[in-house]
């Protein structure tokens, strides 16, 4: 019995050694964390994907409202939720920057290439575009992805900047009448207004309606595109005062269209009824569980 008892003494300490090690290096598991990721691994990795939270969601918020990882792990698929928030479109140096963090977070696990999607929340949405529209462009980083899906996404800036003066003027309630001076007073600053000049717009969004520009997608034609909103009408009025002209969904809706009317066959648009909620159960639309996240990752093995 002593010698049993002993072995069996050394083996806890041996495997509290063992997880200590891992706890301190940032390893968990299969979750390797950094300051720039939480990455969930599996043993044989065949697809990886890669989510960009809303404006102020870092990896640890979004893992909270999209508990994705166990079932893509379960696929062969790694989820990098990624600490790159609080931004509404990229400047050239910045896409160059991101590009080169992802590489880094791709070489440095060991991480295929082969099979990348992208995908993002409100404003990492529209991130997820840009960025992949820029890798696929550029082969030097051997990053193209194979598709990318975006949640709710104000994909039209200079649209959004007229939403938010538009709100502004109706005074609907404190909340949307704080979010929109954010915005329209940062466009104002950053990119001007676009009844003065559109080109700063066009440049920075993934998509301009009124001059139909979208030199920010173009390199996406063959890249799986997904765009998933649930438009509801009466949430939208009742808590936020805006009609559906100047709700995402509808903005999305028009550029899907767009794209169709472009020949870029691997479009689709999913509009969900009653889905929307966040993970304390307050009904929000705007809410990443508009997803199917069976259906999502099917859609990755497809």
């Amino acid at each position: 019995m002593k010698k049993i008892t002993k072995k069996f003494l050394f083996l806890i300490i041996l495997f509290s050694t063992v997880i200590n090690f891992a706890q301190e290096n940032g390893v968990n598991n299969n979750l390797i964390k950094t300051e720039d990721y939480n990455l969930y691994k599996p043993n044989n990795t065949q697809a990886v994907l890669l989510l960009f939270g809303g404006f102020p969601e870092n990896a640890a918020a979004i893992e909270n409202e999209f508990p994705i990882n166990d079932l893509a792990n379960e696929k062969s698929i790694a989820v990098a939720y990624l600490n790159f928030n609080r931004k509404l479109w990229l400047e050239e140096n910045e896409k160059a920057e991101l590009a080169l963090a992802i590489q880094e977070l791709f070489d440095s696990n060991d991480l295929p290439t082969n099979r990348i999607y992208i995908g993002g929340m409100s404003s990492g949405g529209s991130i997820a575009l840009l960025i992949s529209n820029f890798l696929s462009q550029k082969s030097e980083y051997n990053l193209n992805p194979t598709g990318v899906f975006v949640v709710d996404s104000p994909t039209d800036l200079a649209a959004l900047f007229r939403v938010a003066e538009t709100n502004i003027k109706r005074n609907f309630s404190q909340a949307s009448v704080g979010e929109s001076t954010f915005i329209f007073n940062y466009f104002n600053e950053q990119l001007g207004n676009p009844d003065d000049k559109i080109a700063p717009y066009e440049k920075s969004s993934a998509f301009t309606f009124e001059t139909q520009n979208i030199q920010n997608l173009q390199n996406l034609k063959n890249t799986k595109i997904r765009f998933y909103t649930e438009p509801d009408k009466a949430w939208w009025k009742e808590n936020m005062g805006v009609e559906y002209e100047q709700m995402n969904a509808f903005h999305i809706k028009r550029l899907s269209e767009f794209l169709i009317s472009k020949n870029f066959e691997k479009v689709e648009l999913i509009e969900t009824e009653d889905k929307g909620y966040r993970e304390d159960g307050t009904r929000n639309p705007h809410s990443w569980s508009i997803v199917d996240k069976e259906e999502l990752i099917q859609w990755m093995l497809e």
